[in-house]
């Protein structure tokens, strides 16, 4: 899968020789497109947003976190303006990955923008599962984000994506139980979902948005009605 079971680097170095081998080609990479973007016209925003975004995304690869975020922060408005809702959740995403100060800060807009967009479902699901990996044990945040993960695969997916992201949420939402209550079969499971009313998106949805305001704080990089304002149908 494109966004899931990825993370920022997988070097697949055994040794050292291997890690300097495959830290050389990323530098490469990080040239050529440095090189591309150098050569695209000014009025190519959404070209250079593009290139602008895989910089940053090499750049936390090489553990180049300080630099990642300062290159991609930018970028975050200039896909909002342009109505690139997939890659403004993505880039929130990475800037969550590049471990600063407002990282959980940008975790919760880009969950916020992709449970609010009709975007792909994996990268939803994505976002969702960073916030049950930061959520306390013994918190309902990871239980309502799991909820929400399944909700979105069964509005948004189709064909073997949705069989596959309702087999990835199943057992998130599984992991969750254990964790969170110690659930173990399929009877407490079912008991564990009504108890925290995860089977009702009107009761879990609202509770996600309180998840999205401790993540935030009132640090918002944007008019969220504004942005409501441009969906399809309000």
């Amino acid at each position: 899968m494109k966004y899931l079971n990825s993370g920022p680097l997988d070097l697949n170095a055994e040794s050292g020789e291997d890690a300097v081998s495959s830290t050389a080609v990323l530098e490469a990479q990080l040239r050529a497109i440095e090189e591309r973007l150098r050569e695209l016209p000014k009025a190519e925003v959404c070209g250079r947003s593009r290139a602008e975004h895989d910089i940053s995304a090499l750049l936390l690869a090489l553990e180049r976190k300080d630099e990642a975020w300062a290159r991609a922060r930018p970028l975050v408005d200039a896909f909002v303006d342009a109505e690139d809702w997939e890659s403004a959740v993505a880039t929130l995403g990475l800037l969550f990955a590049c471990e600063q100060e407002d990282s959980l800060c940008a975790l919760g807009q880009g969950v916020w923008m992709a449970v609010t967009f009709p975007i792909d479902p994996e990268l939803t699901v994505a976002m969702l599962q960073h916030v049950v990996d930061e959520t306390p044990d013994d918190s309902d945040g990871a239980a309502v984000a799991a909820a929400t993960a399944a909700y979105v695969v069964d509005l948004r997916a189709n064909g073997k994506q949705k069989v596959d992201l309702e087999f990835f949420t199943m057992q998130m939402l599984g992991s969750v139980a254990r964790r969170h209550s110690g659930v173990h079969d399929q009877q407490g499971f079912s008991a564990w979902m009504e108890h925290l009313q995860l089977t009702e998106p009107d009761r879990f949805l609202v509770r996600l948005r309180n998840v999205i305001d401790v993540l935030v704080q009132d640090k918002w990089w944007f008019d969220r009605a504004a942005i409501q304002a441009r969906l399809p149908v309000n």
